[in-house]
Order: structure tokens, then sequence, then C-alpha cells
């Protein structure tokens, strides 16, 4: 399947930044600015020291792959769930599943579900660094690992599990273009995570976490998910000021 090219605009612990995003300045983009962009991607996420949480026996293990395209701006491409899932059905994600026996490691896992669910072959993937881990509303201790991948792979969805596949720049995250808030209580702390709209997919949850992160470690972005907004919405659905 190729990969959807939707255009249309929009309108958290582990994590703290410093600054405003800096992606407007390398614009336009030559080859050398994209290839500036990239290094800073590989320097900013190797250099970063994520919050891996110790495995518990008790948790089943998972790992999601978040490539980044090779491109003039960057994108994250995203998958969106086949509606008939029995968990996270109709909902967008990063390629990624559970930990298989066989698999060596969680990258292995990543590399291994990506291949499974969209078609994109581990040796076209080169991997950057893990980010922080997290546990999942369903109890799974899943670990996401950013990879970079080319600008022109055709995308071939296992329909069985995905809907559609699809990309959304980088940029679009560094302002921090929220639709709404959802807060939610993990660990004795309460969390207020970000939900954004881009064209037809609604991007939340545990997905949102990840990508706050990944931009928060690229481009200073200073997205907070400690700190309560003017207005969020907890899990029971009821509006807080």
């Amino acid at each position: 399947m190729d990969i959807q090219a939707i255009r249309s605009s929009g309108s958290i612990g582990y994590f703290e930044a410093l600054g405003r995003c800096a992606f407007h300045a390398m614009m336009p983009v030559k080859d050398e600015t994209r290839k500036f962009m990239l290094d800073k991607i590989l320097h900013r996420v190797r250099a970063y020291s994520p919050h891996l949480l110790e495995p518990e026996d008790r948790l089943p293990e998972a790992a999601v792959l978040m490539p980044i395209t090779r491109s003039e701006s960057p994108e994250l491409v995203l998958t969106l769930r086949a509606a008939g899932l029995s968990t996270h059905g109709g909902e967008v994600a990063f390629p990624g599943g559970r930990r298989d026996p066989e698999d060596r490691d969680l990258l292995h896992t990543a590399l291994r579900e990506a291949e499974e669910e969209v078609g994109l072959a581990p040796g076209m993937v080169e991997v950057v660094g893990p980010l922080s881990s997290l546990v999942s509303v369903h109890g799974i201790h899943v670990t996401p690992y950013v990879g970079l991948v080319p600008d022109y792979v055709e995308y071939r969805a296992n329909d069985a599990e995905i809907a559609s596949v699809f990309s959304v720049p980088l940029e679009f995250f560094c302002e921090d273009p929220r639709e709404v808030t959802h807060r939610i209580d993990y660990q004795g702390q309460s969390w207020y995570i970000p939900s954004y709209r881009y064209g037809e997919y609604q991007i939340w949850g545990l997905t949102a976490i990840m990508i706050v992160e990944l931009v928060n470690v690229i481009y200073d972005a200073g997205i907070e998910m400690r700190r309560a907004p003017a207005a969020f919405i907890d899990l029971s659905g009821r509006s807080e000021p």
C-alpha cells in the first residue's frame, strides 16, 4: 500500500525540555540541510538516556518501531489498526506487537512486527535507539525504537491487522497542536496526555506519549505532560477546569 500523503491542517513520566521547536529555522530544505536534520535526529536520540523499566515476569513485553523518513521534511510513519481487533482496534499506533519466544530481544520484536504489519523489511531500517519504555493500560511493557527509513517505501498493510498506513511530518507536533488533553493517573502521578487530530486520524494515548518524548528529545519542543493545562478530560470523560 502506498503511504498516504495527508496534508490537512490540524485545528508526557519521563520528559523535560528546554526551549521551543527549532524546526522552522532549518527551512528551506536542501540536500545539505536534510543531512543536517537527519544527523541531528541520529545524534539526539543516540545521546539520549531513556527511562527503561526493568522487565517484570508478570508483564508481557512488546515493542514498536517509530519509523522516520529520510525526506526533506522528516515524517513519522503510523498505522490505523483494523477495527475488528480485540485490543486497540480502530486506533492509531506505530507498527509493533508482543514479543515472541523466538525473538532475540525487543528490537527484533519491533523489526519483525513492522515487516509483518506493513511490509517494512528490517534491512531498510537504520535503527537509531530506544525511547522510554511504558506500561500500557492493558498491562503490557512496551519499548519503542526509533529508526530511519527511506521515503520511497511502498508499504503493504496486513489487512488482518492494519486498515491503513500514513505519515505525519515531525514538524506538525513541534508546536503541540493538541485537540484535547486526557488525564491519566499512573504510579501515583497525574499525566496530561495530548490528543492530536491529523486529517481523519486521531493520535492519542501511548502513541502520543511516544511522539511527545521524541519531539522533545530532537527539537527541545518543551511539551509538558506532568503539568495540568487549562482544561483536560479525565478517563471517565468528565471535563475539568
